[in-house]
Protein backbone atom coordinates (compact mmCIF):
# COMPACT_ATOMS: atom_id res chain seq x y z
CA UNK A 1 0.00 0.00 0.00
CA UNK A 2 1.07 3.21 -1.17
CA UNK A 3 1.15 5.74 1.56
CA UNK A 4 1.84 9.69 1.82
CA UNK A 5 3.01 12.13 4.73
CA UNK A 6 2.77 15.70 5.32
CA UNK A 7 3.81 18.37 8.04
CA UNK A 8 1.57 18.66 10.58
CA UNK A 9 -0.20 22.32 10.36
CA UNK A 10 -2.91 23.84 11.92
CA UNK A 11 -4.95 22.72 15.01
CA UNK A 12 -6.66 20.01 13.06
CA UNK A 13 -3.73 18.29 12.11
CA UNK A 14 -2.25 18.86 15.62
CA UNK A 15 -5.35 17.24 16.97
CA UNK A 16 -5.23 14.42 14.54
CA UNK A 17 -1.03 13.80 15.59
CA UNK A 18 -1.79 13.81 19.20
CA UNK A 19 -4.64 11.56 19.41
CA UNK A 20 -3.37 8.71 16.63
CA UNK A 21 -1.88 6.63 19.89
CA UNK A 22 -5.81 6.70 21.21
CA UNK A 23 -6.79 4.17 18.03
CA UNK A 24 -3.61 2.67 17.72
CA UNK A 25 -3.53 1.30 21.46
CA UNK A 26 -7.31 0.77 21.56
CA UNK A 27 -7.69 -2.25 23.87
CA UNK A 28 -4.38 -2.26 25.14
CA UNK A 29 -4.65 -2.99 28.99
CA UNK A 30 -0.85 -1.53 29.11
CA UNK A 31 -1.13 1.77 26.90
CA UNK A 32 -1.27 4.85 29.33
CA UNK A 33 -2.60 7.13 27.61
CA UNK A 34 -0.62 11.25 28.49
CA UNK A 35 -2.89 14.51 28.88
CA UNK A 36 -4.26 15.85 25.63
CA UNK A 37 -3.09 19.42 26.77
CA UNK A 38 -0.11 18.16 28.54
CA UNK A 39 0.86 16.95 24.88
CA UNK A 40 0.07 20.18 23.19
CA UNK A 41 1.87 22.28 25.48
CA UNK A 42 5.21 19.95 25.07
CA UNK A 43 4.77 20.36 21.10
CA UNK A 44 3.84 23.77 21.49
CA UNK A 45 4.99 25.72 24.36
CA UNK A 46 7.96 24.00 25.99
CA UNK A 47 10.80 26.06 27.01
CA UNK A 48 12.62 23.80 25.40
CA UNK A 49 11.80 25.23 22.17
CA UNK A 50 13.54 28.63 22.79
CA UNK A 51 16.54 26.51 21.51
CA UNK A 52 15.83 23.61 19.62
CA UNK A 53 13.68 23.00 16.24
CA UNK A 54 11.55 20.74 15.74
CA UNK A 55 8.73 19.78 12.89
CA UNK A 56 6.18 16.79 12.70
CA UNK A 57 4.56 14.73 10.65
CA UNK A 58 1.65 12.56 9.82
CA UNK A 59 1.73 9.43 7.57
CA UNK A 60 -1.97 8.87 5.69
CA UNK A 61 -3.42 5.66 4.02
CA UNK A 62 -4.93 6.32 0.60
CA UNK A 63 -8.64 7.07 2.63
CA UNK A 64 -6.70 9.70 4.79
CA UNK A 65 -6.71 7.71 7.61
CA UNK A 66 -3.63 8.44 10.41
CA UNK A 67 -1.52 5.29 10.17
CA UNK A 68 1.65 7.07 11.59
CA UNK A 69 3.83 10.09 13.30
CA UNK A 70 6.77 11.24 14.24
CA UNK A 71 8.47 14.52 15.22
CA UNK A 72 12.12 14.99 14.25
CA UNK A 73 14.10 17.69 16.67
CA UNK A 74 17.36 19.42 16.43
CA UNK A 75 19.05 20.10 19.70
CA UNK A 76 22.14 22.36 19.60
CA UNK A 77 22.85 22.69 22.84
CA UNK A 78 23.53 18.73 22.82
CA UNK A 79 24.98 18.41 19.49
CA UNK A 80 27.66 21.37 20.95
CA UNK A 81 28.15 19.79 23.98
CA UNK A 82 28.81 16.14 22.63
CA UNK A 83 30.26 17.23 19.43
CA UNK A 84 27.67 15.12 17.43
CA UNK A 85 25.48 16.65 14.44
CA UNK A 86 22.22 14.22 15.36
CA UNK A 87 18.39 15.12 15.28
CA UNK A 88 16.25 13.32 17.33
CA UNK A 89 12.97 11.56 16.66
CA UNK A 90 10.01 11.44 19.02
CA UNK A 91 5.93 10.77 18.92
CA UNK A 92 6.97 8.11 17.06
CA UNK A 93 4.00 6.14 16.58
CA UNK A 94 2.74 3.51 13.73
CA UNK A 95 0.67 0.98 12.46
CA UNK A 96 2.73 -2.62 11.71
CA UNK A 97 4.18 -1.57 8.37
CA UNK A 98 7.68 -1.13 7.46
CA UNK A 99 6.68 1.56 4.99
CA UNK A 100 4.93 3.62 6.80
CA UNK A 101 8.33 4.31 9.43
CA UNK A 102 9.91 4.46 5.95
CA UNK A 103 8.39 7.41 4.84
CA UNK A 104 7.80 9.26 8.54
CA UNK A 105 11.66 8.67 8.44
CA UNK A 106 12.25 10.05 4.88
CA UNK A 107 11.09 13.22 5.94
CA UNK A 108 12.01 13.67 9.45
CA UNK A 109 16.10 12.56 7.18
CA UNK A 110 15.63 14.86 4.53
CA UNK A 111 14.36 17.82 6.75
CA UNK A 112 17.55 17.52 9.30
CA UNK A 113 20.20 16.60 6.27
CA UNK A 114 18.74 20.31 5.11
CA UNK A 115 20.25 21.64 8.51
CA UNK A 116 23.63 19.76 8.52
CA UNK A 117 22.69 16.89 10.82
CA UNK A 118 24.34 13.36 10.18
CA UNK A 119 22.56 11.08 12.28
CA UNK A 120 19.35 10.19 13.81
CA UNK A 121 18.72 8.63 17.20
CA UNK A 122 15.54 8.22 19.66
CA UNK A 123 13.05 7.59 20.63
CA UNK A 124 13.91 10.64 22.24
CA UNK A 125 12.51 14.36 23.71
CA UNK A 126 14.02 17.59 24.08
CA UNK A 127 15.80 17.51 27.27
CA UNK A 128 16.18 14.31 29.83
CA UNK A 129 13.31 14.94 31.72
CA UNK A 130 10.69 13.61 28.80
CA UNK A 131 10.05 10.72 27.88
CA UNK A 132 12.36 8.71 25.74
CA UNK A 133 13.06 5.26 25.00
CA UNK A 134 11.35 2.68 23.09
CA UNK A 135 10.04 -0.61 24.47
CA UNK A 136 11.89 -3.64 24.23
CA UNK A 137 11.19 -5.31 26.92
CA UNK A 138 7.99 -5.78 29.55
CA UNK A 139 5.48 -5.25 26.76
CA UNK A 140 3.07 -6.90 29.63
CA UNK A 141 3.98 -4.61 32.21
CA UNK A 142 1.61 -1.28 33.00
CA UNK A 143 3.62 1.49 31.77
CA UNK A 144 4.33 4.35 34.15
CA UNK A 145 2.92 7.62 32.49
CA UNK A 146 6.18 9.32 32.50
CA UNK A 147 7.45 6.51 30.32
CA UNK A 148 6.24 5.42 26.48
CA UNK A 149 5.12 2.17 25.90
CA UNK A 150 4.40 0.82 22.30
CA UNK A 151 3.89 -2.19 20.49
CA UNK A 152 6.64 -5.03 20.24
CA UNK A 153 6.67 -4.67 16.32
CA UNK A 154 8.46 -1.20 16.41
CA UNK A 155 12.19 -2.43 17.30
CA UNK A 156 11.76 -5.28 14.62
CA UNK A 157 10.51 -1.91 12.16
CA UNK A 158 13.13 0.52 13.17
CA UNK A 159 16.28 -2.80 12.58
CA UNK A 160 14.71 -3.08 9.33
CA UNK A 161 15.19 0.40 8.75
CA UNK A 162 19.02 -0.09 9.87
CA UNK A 163 19.05 1.48 13.10
CA UNK A 164 21.31 0.16 15.99
CA UNK A 165 20.96 0.26 19.49
CA UNK A 166 22.69 3.15 21.26
CA UNK A 167 22.12 2.98 24.77
CA UNK A 168 19.31 1.21 27.15
CA UNK A 169 17.17 2.49 30.16
CA UNK A 170 16.44 -0.27 32.49
CA UNK A 171 14.02 -0.73 35.23
CA UNK A 172 13.43 -2.58 38.19
CA UNK A 173 10.35 -3.09 40.22
CA UNK A 174 10.68 -3.90 43.97
CA UNK A 175 8.85 -4.67 47.82
CA UNK A 176 8.34 -1.36 49.07
CA UNK A 177 6.72 -2.27 52.76
CA UNK A 178 10.08 -3.73 54.24
CA UNK A 179 11.48 -0.55 55.37
CA UNK A 180 14.77 0.42 56.21
CA UNK A 181 15.37 -2.09 59.07
CA UNK A 182 17.26 -0.98 62.57
CA UNK A 183 20.73 -1.24 61.66
CA UNK A 184 20.34 0.99 58.86
CA UNK A 185 18.75 3.40 60.91
CA UNK A 186 21.62 3.43 63.27
CA UNK A 187 23.82 3.92 60.37
CA UNK A 188 21.93 6.91 58.93
CA UNK A 189 21.82 8.49 62.23
CA UNK A 190 25.36 8.18 62.62
CA UNK A 191 26.03 9.54 59.33
CA UNK A 192 23.92 12.73 59.83
CA UNK A 193 25.77 13.99 62.95
CA UNK A 194 29.04 12.91 61.69
CA UNK A 195 28.37 15.16 58.81
CA UNK A 196 25.97 17.69 60.47
CA UNK A 197 23.29 16.88 58.39
CA UNK A 198 19.73 17.46 58.51
CA UNK A 199 16.47 16.91 56.65
CA UNK A 200 15.02 19.43 55.21
CA UNK A 201 11.01 20.04 55.60
CA UNK A 202 10.10 19.73 52.18
CA UNK A 203 7.01 21.49 52.20
CA UNK A 204 8.76 24.58 53.26
CA UNK A 205 11.55 23.60 50.68
CA UNK A 206 8.86 23.37 47.73
CA UNK A 207 7.24 26.80 48.74
CA UNK A 208 10.71 29.00 48.32
CA UNK A 209 11.70 29.18 44.41
CA UNK A 210 14.59 29.99 45.08
CA UNK A 211 15.51 26.91 47.02
CA UNK A 212 13.95 24.69 44.28
CA UNK A 213 16.35 26.75 41.75
CA UNK A 214 19.04 25.24 44.05
CA UNK A 215 17.70 21.96 44.00
CA UNK A 216 17.24 21.97 39.96
CA UNK A 217 21.45 23.74 39.76
CA UNK A 218 22.72 20.45 42.22
CA UNK A 219 20.73 18.13 40.11
CA UNK A 220 22.33 19.83 37.12
CA UNK A 221 25.88 18.68 38.68
CA UNK A 222 24.93 15.55 39.68
CA UNK A 223 24.37 14.27 36.18
CA UNK A 224 25.92 16.35 34.53
CA UNK A 225 29.04 13.77 32.85
CA UNK A 226 27.69 10.56 35.13
CA UNK A 227 24.55 10.17 32.53
CA UNK A 228 25.07 9.51 29.18
CA UNK A 229 23.63 12.06 26.76
CA UNK A 230 22.92 14.35 29.81
CA UNK A 231 22.42 17.88 28.60
CA UNK A 232 21.81 20.57 31.50
CA UNK A 233 18.90 22.21 31.95
CA UNK A 234 18.43 25.95 30.83
CA UNK A 235 16.85 28.83 33.62
CA UNK A 236 13.62 28.32 31.27
CA UNK A 237 13.44 24.84 31.55
CA UNK A 238 13.94 25.00 35.45
CA UNK A 239 11.33 27.39 36.18
CA UNK A 240 9.05 25.46 34.01
CA UNK A 241 9.23 21.89 35.85
CA UNK A 242 8.76 24.57 38.87
CA UNK A 243 5.60 25.75 37.59
CA UNK A 244 4.41 22.20 36.60
CA UNK A 245 5.59 19.52 39.12
CA UNK A 246 6.64 20.79 42.12
CA UNK A 247 3.44 21.60 43.99
CA UNK A 248 1.88 17.91 43.23
CA UNK A 249 4.88 16.03 45.19
CA UNK A 250 3.89 14.85 48.59
CA UNK A 251 6.15 15.83 51.37
CA UNK A 252 5.54 12.17 53.04
CA UNK A 253 7.08 10.83 49.72
CA UNK A 254 9.77 13.05 49.06
CA UNK A 255 13.13 13.61 51.58
CA UNK A 256 15.91 16.29 50.93
CA UNK A 257 18.75 16.28 52.99
CA UNK A 258 20.87 19.65 53.67
CA UNK A 259 24.26 20.09 55.00
CA UNK A 260 25.60 22.28 57.40
CA UNK A 261 26.47 25.12 54.65
CA UNK A 262 22.05 24.69 54.39
CA UNK A 263 22.93 23.16 50.04
CA UNK A 264 21.38 20.58 48.97
CA UNK A 265 23.59 17.14 49.54
CA UNK A 266 20.88 14.65 48.47
CA UNK A 267 17.15 13.96 47.18
CA UNK A 268 14.57 11.45 46.77
CA UNK A 269 11.40 12.05 44.68
CA UNK A 270 8.89 9.46 44.51
CA UNK A 271 4.93 9.89 43.44
CA UNK A 272 2.14 7.54 43.78
CA UNK A 273 1.53 5.76 40.36
CA UNK A 274 -1.24 7.56 38.68
CA UNK A 275 -1.64 5.15 35.29
CA UNK A 276 -4.48 3.00 35.64
CA UNK A 277 -6.12 6.77 36.76
CA UNK A 278 -4.27 7.94 33.40
CA UNK A 279 -6.44 4.89 31.91
CA UNK A 280 -10.32 5.77 33.16
CA UNK A 281 -9.13 9.72 32.02
CA UNK A 282 -8.65 9.23 28.57
CA UNK A 283 -6.47 12.01 27.49
CA UNK A 284 -8.47 14.76 29.75
CA UNK A 285 -9.18 15.63 33.17
CA UNK A 286 -12.42 17.05 32.19
CA UNK A 287 -15.18 16.31 33.04
CA UNK A 288 -14.50 13.45 35.35
CA UNK A 289 -10.43 12.93 34.90
CA UNK A 290 -9.18 15.00 37.61
CA UNK A 291 -11.63 12.98 40.08
CA UNK A 292 -9.75 9.84 38.98
CA UNK A 293 -6.25 11.11 39.44
CA UNK A 294 -6.65 12.98 42.63
CA UNK A 295 -7.88 9.74 44.37
CA UNK A 296 -4.61 8.03 42.62
CA UNK A 297 -2.55 10.63 44.34
CA UNK A 298 -4.07 9.76 47.76
CA UNK A 299 -3.31 5.90 46.91
CA UNK A 300 0.49 5.01 47.68
CA UNK A 301 0.11 1.08 47.03
CA UNK A 302 2.53 1.57 44.51
CA UNK A 303 5.37 4.24 44.20
CA UNK A 304 7.30 5.82 41.14
CA UNK A 305 10.44 6.62 42.58
CA UNK A 306 11.10 9.77 39.76
CA UNK A 307 14.55 10.54 41.12
CA UNK A 308 16.99 10.20 43.84
CA UNK A 309 20.39 11.62 43.65
CA UNK A 310 23.76 13.23 45.82
CA UNK A 311 25.64 16.26 45.20
CA UNK A 312 29.16 15.82 43.47
CA UNK A 313 30.55 16.80 46.68
CA UNK A 314 28.70 14.13 48.59
CA UNK A 315 28.80 11.27 46.78
CA UNK A 316 30.85 8.62 47.83
CA UNK A 317 30.51 9.35 51.64
CA UNK A 318 27.68 6.95 51.87
CA UNK A 319 25.11 9.44 51.61
CA UNK A 320 23.35 8.20 48.53
CA UNK A 321 22.91 5.17 50.66
CA UNK A 322 21.13 7.27 53.68
CA UNK A 323 18.37 8.62 51.04
CA UNK A 324 17.53 5.41 49.71
CA UNK A 325 17.15 4.31 53.86
CA UNK A 326 14.87 7.28 54.10
CA UNK A 327 13.03 6.90 50.83
CA UNK A 328 12.58 2.92 52.28
CA UNK A 329 11.48 3.99 55.33
CA UNK A 330 9.05 6.77 54.03
CA UNK A 331 7.38 4.21 51.21
CA UNK A 332 7.08 1.31 55.09
CA UNK A 333 5.37 4.05 56.65
CA UNK A 334 3.25 5.23 53.69
CA UNK A 335 2.08 1.82 53.36
CA UNK A 336 3.46 1.13 49.85
CA UNK A 337 3.38 -1.90 48.83
CA UNK A 338 5.79 -1.61 45.37
CA UNK A 339 8.07 0.63 44.16
CA UNK A 340 8.99 0.95 40.25
CA UNK A 341 12.12 2.48 40.12
CA UNK A 342 12.84 5.24 37.59
CA UNK A 343 14.56 4.62 34.17
CA UNK A 344 18.03 4.37 34.25
CA UNK A 345 21.19 3.90 31.61
CA UNK A 346 22.30 0.56 32.44
CA UNK A 347 25.68 1.32 31.76
CA UNK A 348 25.26 3.90 34.69
CA UNK A 349 27.15 1.92 37.57
CA UNK A 350 24.30 3.97 39.95
CA UNK A 351 21.84 1.88 38.80
CA UNK A 352 23.63 -0.89 40.82
CA UNK A 353 22.13 0.32 44.20
CA UNK A 354 18.78 -1.44 42.96
CA UNK A 355 20.33 -4.45 43.22
CA UNK A 356 20.73 -4.65 47.10
CA UNK A 357 16.95 -5.07 47.56
CA UNK A 358 14.59 -7.50 46.43
CA UNK A 359 14.17 -6.52 42.49
CA UNK A 360 12.53 -7.68 39.00
CA UNK A 361 13.42 -6.24 35.59
CA UNK A 362 10.20 -4.29 34.81
CA UNK A 363 10.81 -2.65 31.74
CA UNK A 364 13.79 -2.12 29.28
CA UNK A 365 14.10 0.76 26.58
CA UNK A 366 16.38 1.41 23.86
CA UNK A 367 17.36 4.85 22.07
CA UNK A 368 18.35 3.78 18.63
CA UNK A 369 20.64 5.59 16.17
CA UNK A 370 21.91 5.15 12.42
CA UNK A 371 23.73 7.32 9.94
CA UNK A 372 21.71 10.17 7.78
CA UNK A 373 22.05 8.64 4.16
Amino acid sequence: MLYRVREVAGKRDLKRFIRFPESLYKGCSQYVPPLHKGQEHELMHAASLRYCQRKMWLAEDASGKVVGRICAMINPRYNEKYGTRRVRFGWFDLIDDVEVARVLFDAAETWAKEHGMEEIHGPLYYNTLGRQGMLVEGFDKLAPFSCLYNHPYYADIVQELGFEKECDWIQYMMPADKGSGNRLKEISDRLMQRHNLRIADFDVLKKDRNMVRQFFRMYNESFDGHVYNFVPFTEDEVEEEIDQIIGQLDRRLCCVIMDADDEIAAFGIAMPSVSKAMQKAKGSLFPFGWYHVLRAMKDFTCLDLMLVGAAPKWQNTGVSALIHGMMAQQAQECGARWALANPQIETNTAVNVWTRYDHELWMRRRCWIKKIK
